[in-house]
């Protein structure tokens, strides 16, 4: 009888000034249920200039993959540089979580789940949404009113240019299908924040499709200036998508 071959699935933690928090969020990492997968873990940071380090090296094992930038390479590039690290790896998927413990690791099970449906081919990520089950469950989770609105009405405009029905556009948690990355699509993606949006343009350029389950967050402190800077960036790249790619986009809504 020939046994089928696991998928390889990469989970990558990335942080900036997680110091302790970041062997919470590897301790939470739900093991026991992915033993359908070989796994294997790359916990990479972005050169903070704390303590983090210390408390990675105390975590490590050897299915982890450490990695410390020698410079701060922003958000956007180095999720960039986890991804190339899978495909090179030759991992069929990875998951991306936060070092801060904002998306918790337990949800990842359920992120990897519409990877094994019939249309997987035709899936490019599954992510999290704190809006999936109304505003209730985000004010119970902590999220700012001010970040809560702000995601509600971006989001809101981002559906109606793309005729996509998002629920939350702007959420950190992500899983990727790594077949549909592996030409190297998204090294032209922004380097910034902003890199997640262009993610959901990459997938409506190539009609690959986006699957968001209902996920609960926690908040640390909030800096309102770095989300303005965000939410002003995330509208404009989003009229200048539309206006360069109006001819794409004249397909039927399929999220």
């Amino acid at each position: 009888m020939k046994i089928k071959k696991k998928n390889k699935l990469l989970i990558f933690i990335i942080s900036y000034k997680a110091s302790h928090r970041i062997a919470d969020v590897y301790n939470q990492i739900p093991f026991n249920k992915l033993k359908k997968y070989y796994v294997k873990t790359l916990i990479s940071d972005d050169c903070s200039n704390d303590d983090t380090s210390e408390y990675i090296k105390k975590i490590y094992n050897k299915d982890i993959f450490l990695n410390f930038n020698k410079f701060n390479m922003g958000y956007g590039s180095h999720i960039k540089k986890c991804i190339n690290f899978a495909i090179k790896k030759k991992f069929d998927y990875a998951v991306m979580i936060h070092g801060d413990g904002q998306y918790h690791p337990k949800y990842i099970p359920k992120l990897l789940s519409f990877f094994s449906t019939k249309e997987s081919d035709f899936i490019g990520a599954t992510t999290g949404s704190r809006l999936l089950k109304g505003l209730t469950s985000v004010r119970n989770g902590g999220m700012p009113i001010y970040k809560m609105l702000g995601n509600i009405f971006l989001t809101k405009i981002f559906n109606f240019m793309f005729n996509t029905n998002f629920t939350d556009a702007h959420t950190g948690l992500w899983a990727y299908n790594l077949n549909f990355l592996k030409n190297g699509k998204h090294k032209i993606l922004a380097d910034n924040f902003n890199f997640d949006q262009d993610f959901r343009f990459l997938c409506i350029h190539n009609k690959m499709l986006i699957k968001e389950i209902f996920i609960k967050t926690k908040y640390g402190d909030e800096r309102s200036q770095l989300h303005l800077l965000y939410a002003i960036r995330f509208f404009f790249n989003s009229i200048i998508f539309l206006l360069i790619n109006k001819k794409i986009l004249k397909f039927k809504k399929f999220y």
